[in-house]
């Protein structure tokens, strides 16, 4: 199905400011404050379906990784709802599912509590996912690993391929539960900034290692090993938890 510019809200003039030559995460944030304002004023009103991600890709004329971040950002903003096999829909008021606000993330105290719900969710999930994903499964994971890596190795924002990755462990567990909460909370509670004295080269390690963890979790659920797949998980996670306690001076 292909989309026009007048469904999504979306100006002419608009419409070529996205398609310029521009960085990655400035075309995202351009869909980002475009779709934002068009739900906000009604004019993409509650329940309605957003266009699918390569309708989006042909409209503006952007790539995959611009317009998962843009639905990323709009999720942790609580504007629009993903539901796993049947699209992201915008969300009204009093329609939201559980979710972190920004200001619930504003310290790396914040940060260390959402990661520990995140380790109890998250291993196993993997877990299930290991013994339930599928090949469409696999092959999301494997892009948004291989759009991690690229965004690395670029030194770009990773966060968007991140999320994707574990949002699609949780629609692995084919329970939409999981899926539901993890695509509730958004992109957010994958913080890159909140350790503000990293150099770049400290945070470039951190991402190398924290690819490599990501292809061990994937190893393991295309393995359908679920133990070694929820052991994989907590290890990335706890990794991640215990770095930010370092940073804030937390040792318990």
């Amino acid at each position: 199905m292909g989309v026009k510019a007048h469904y999504l809200g979306v100006s002419p003039i608009m419409s070529s400011v996205l398609t310029g030559r521009r960085k990655p995460r400035s075309l995202a944030q351009e869909l980002v404050d475009t779709l934002g304002e068009r739900i906000r004023t009604g004019a993409l009103p509650p329940g309605t379906k957003l266009p699918t991600e390569a309708a989006v890709m042909e409209e503006f004329g952007v790539s995959r990784t611009v317009v998962r971040e843009a639905i990323s950002k709009l999720q942790a903003a609580g504007l629009v709802d993903t539901r796993h096999g049947v699209g992201t829909f915008v969300v009204g008021p009093g329609q939201a599912s559980f979710r972190i606000t920004a200001e619930q993330l504003e310290t790396l105290r914040d940060v260390i509590a959402v990661l520990e719900l995140r380790i109890g969710l998250e291993t196993e999930a993997a877990a299930l996912a290991a013994m339930r994903r599928n090949e469409g499964n696999l092959h999301e994971m494997r892009v948004a690993l291989d759009e991690f890596a690229a965004a690395v190795n670029a030194g770009r924002d990773a966060v968007a391929p991140d999320f994707a990755f574990h949002l699609e462990i949780a629609r692995a567990t084919q329970n939409a539960h999981f899926a539901e909460l993890l695509g509730s909370l958004g992109a957010k509670i994958i913080p890159r900034s909140r350790l503000g004295d990293e150099t770049s080269a400290e945070l470039q390690a951190y991402l190398l290692r924290a690819n490599a963890e990501h292809e061990s979790i994937f190893d393991a659920i295309r393995r359908q090993d679920p133990e070694a797949a929820r052991a994989a998980m907590r290890t990335h996670l706890a990794n991640s938890r215990e770095r930010r306690r370092r940073a804030a001076g937390d040792v318990a």
